[in-house]
């Protein structure tokens, strides 16, 4: 670790407002500079040049409020790049007149050893709120390019396949088509049925209809939109529509002729139909910046929020907001700020986290999946050290904590996925969502055994919309609880459980495969059987592998005093009574200490008389508990040994009458 240089400044703003932006902002790319342009501030270290242009994890930073303020007298101006050749002019007074106010107020250049290049001025802010489609073209722009590029390429062009969001498919064929040169031929959505489906079987098949007339008729120069490829066609390779084998036969029929398709990737494409397109692209999330029509290059933020939405979260930074909404759409992204602003609209500027927070929350309502903000912190989780440090370092790659040389090694070192397994009941699912509350991020837990489906496809249809719904609410965690019921070995046998099986691991490598290392997303999942898990999903660039085993007795201990104070108990335990109760649940997971309280919680206020709480009714508490769990251990072992002892041929028969059933 490189000794880290100290930079203390004078803000020439609300020295509230330069720490507040300190606090928020991305020490991992945001540079001195940069911080110097968003909140100017006079230095009274020495910088230099090459310093400006590093990011802020490479020094520690504070802001001075000087007292008394100083202020500038009126007429005099500051030369000079540099403290040494600084001069002070003092312009001669002008004849006596009615000044603009703002003359006044005009931003001074600080005075200090920066070199040749002074600082930039303060950010400004669009004051115009941005069109969807607007919003669109300027955060793909790179992507709207690219994909043009491959349309215009050579005389008939490549065509493509494109995966994004449905709201944004509209925007994007205008700038896509435009930026290729070509003519375009809309594939129209067809008018409904009355009521029901918008694709139901006859709209798809005057869909098809128009399509063939179109695609037969297309000449060079001109290009087929189809919008909706996958409503059209999608389902698998291993159940085509009568639609989807139509359409197949017709792409095929001139394969010279130039397509531009778009399509959810939560709906499967058949690959034969796929494979026609020579170029397949996804569009998912915004990146950290924009580039605007002439070729200027600015931080999202800055772009998609006007400076009156700015003023009214104290301390906002575009590198903080995109750590939010790094899974969003443009649209989703203008829709979101708009919500924060108005949710806070009658309480006047508030903390950026505000900002945040109801982003987040919006996130959760608006989610078609089960997504929350969780609660949970890992003071929560009593004892544990060993597995909370191996969490936290973790946690610190994944947030910039640590100082690194080089940032594309520390992404790389950024887990994708964590599997936690250890016993039934040692808080697996509190670590993941410890992990979610620490990362400010939602969370969605599924289990395991309803992702996997009868019908074929299915199964690996859920997951794809698991994955899909996390991207577009990063920061977010997704949980399989039960991990080994849809991450087994795969096995070579034919039949069809084993096929489907085969299949969801496959979609789920490919998942895993497919992270973007600028959305912050986790996959965790929980197992009670490791030894289940496909050896492909335990390789450490997909998921590393944590033990969360019974709590030893320090670890118990802990258990005790965090379940203690949540049922409000804590004042009947002596440090005393914590040890002999650390001891006395050996062998027991962190749910049955909680029902320990539990029960002494529910016997003090819901039974009549009151059950009185000392070290004697702790005392009851822990040997019932104890008892059941060997009597449940007994009976699991009798019923064992009794299968092991009788082969099937020769079980013993009932000892007593059977009942009768008819």
């Amino acid at each position: 670790m490189t000794k880290k240089n100290t930079l203390r400044f004078v803000p020439l703003c609300p020295v509230e407002d330069f720490q507040a932006l300190l606090f928020n902002a991305d020490r991992e790319t945001l540079t001195v500079r940069q911080l110097l342009e968003r909140v100017p501030a006079l230095s009274i270290d020495v910088l230099t040049e090459e310093m400006l242009d590093k990011p802020l994890r490479h020094f520690i930073i504070s802001a001075v409020d000087i007292k008394p303020r100083l202020y500038r007298p009126p007429g005099m101006i500051f030369r000079g790049n540099s403290a040494q050749s600084a001069t002070i002019d003092i312009k001669p007074p002008k004849q006596p007149e009615i000044e603009d106010e703002t003359e006044t107020t005009v931003a001074v250049e600080p005075v200090s050893a920066v070199g040749p290049k002074p600082i930039q001025a303060p950010v400004r802010f669009s004051n115009e709120k941005l069109s969807e489609a607007d919003a669109v073209k300027m955060a793909y722009s790179r992507e709207i390019e690219d994909i043009a590029s491959f349309l215009r390429t050579d005389r008939k062009g490549l065509s493509v396949l494109v995966y994004c969001d449905k709201m944004i498919v509209t925007h994007l064929v205008e700038d896509i088509v435009r930026k290729a040169g070509r003519e375009k031929k809309l594939l129209e959505i067809p008018e409904q049925d009355g009521e029901g489906d918008l694709m139901s079987r006859g709209a798809r098949q005057r869909q098809l209809t128009q399509l063939k007339s179109l695609y037969e008729n297309l000449k060079e120069g001109q290009v087929l939109v189809i919008p909706h490829l996958d409503l059209l066609a999608g389902g698998g390779d291993n159940n085509l529509s009568n639609e989807a084998r139509e359409l197949t036969e017709l792409v095929y029929k001139y394969t010279d002729r130039l397509i531009l398709a778009f399509a959810d990737r939560s709906i499967a494409i058949p690959e034969v139909l796929s494979a026609r397109f020579s170029v397949r692209r996804l569009i998912t999330g915004v990146s950290r910046t924009v580039i605007l029509e002439d070729g200027t290059e600015k931080m999202l933020g800055e772009v998609f929020v006007t400076a009156h939405e700015a003023e009214q979260f104290i301390g906002f930074d575009s590198a903080g907001l995109y750590k939010n909404v790094a899974g969003m759409n443009p649209i989703q992204l203008l829709h979101a700020i708009t919500y924060a602003v108005k949710e806070q609209a009658m309480s006047g500027p508030v903390k950026v986290e505000k900002l945040y927070q109801a982003i987040r929350d919006l996130k959760v309502q608006t989610a078609a999946k089960n997504f929350e903000v969780p609660n949970v912190c890992f003071e929560d989780i009593g004892g544990y050290h060993e597995v909370k440090n191996t969490l936290t370092k973790a946690l610190n790659l994944m947030t910039g904590g640590y100082e690194l040389p080089n940032e594309a090694l520390r992404r790389e070192l950024i887990p994708r996925g964590l599997i936690f397994y250890g016993p039934p009941g040692t808080g697996k699912t509190l670590f993941a969502k410890a992990i979610a509350n620490t990362l400010n991020a939602t969370i969605q837990v599924v289990s395991g055994p309803e992702v996997m489906d009868m019908y074929v496809g299915e199964s690996e249809r859920k997951i794809r919309e698991f994955f899909a719904e996390a991207r577009r609410n990063a920061p977010s965690v997704l949980v399989f609880d039960e991990f080994d019921a849809i991450a087994s070995k795969r096995s070579g046998r034919e039949d069809g459980g084993n096929r489907a099986g085969n299949a969801v691991v496959a979609q789920m490598l490919t998942e895993m495969d497919g992270f973007r290392p600028d959305v912050p997303m986790l996959v965790i999942g929980t197992t009670n059987r490791l030894e289940l898990i496909d050896e492909a999903l335990l390789r450490p660039s997909r998921f590393q592998a944590i033990p969360i085993d019974l709590p030893d007795e320090v670890a118990r201990r802990g258990i005790v005093e965090v379940h203690a104070k949540h049922f409000q108990l804590d004042q009947y335990l002596s440090s005393a009574l914590l040890d002999i109760m650390a001891e006395a649940t050996s062998l027991f997971n962190g749910d049955e200490i909680r029902l320990i309280f539990r029960q002494a919680y529910v016997g003090l206020y819901c039974e009549k008389p009151p059950r009185e709480i000392n070290a004697q009714r702790f005392g009851e508490l822990v040997g019932e508990i104890r008892r059941n769990k060997e009597k449940r251990n007994t009976d699991a072992s009798r019923y064992e040994s009794t299968l092991n002892y009788h082969p099937n041929s020769q079980r013993p028969a009932p000892s007593g009458p059977m009942a009768d059933l008819i």
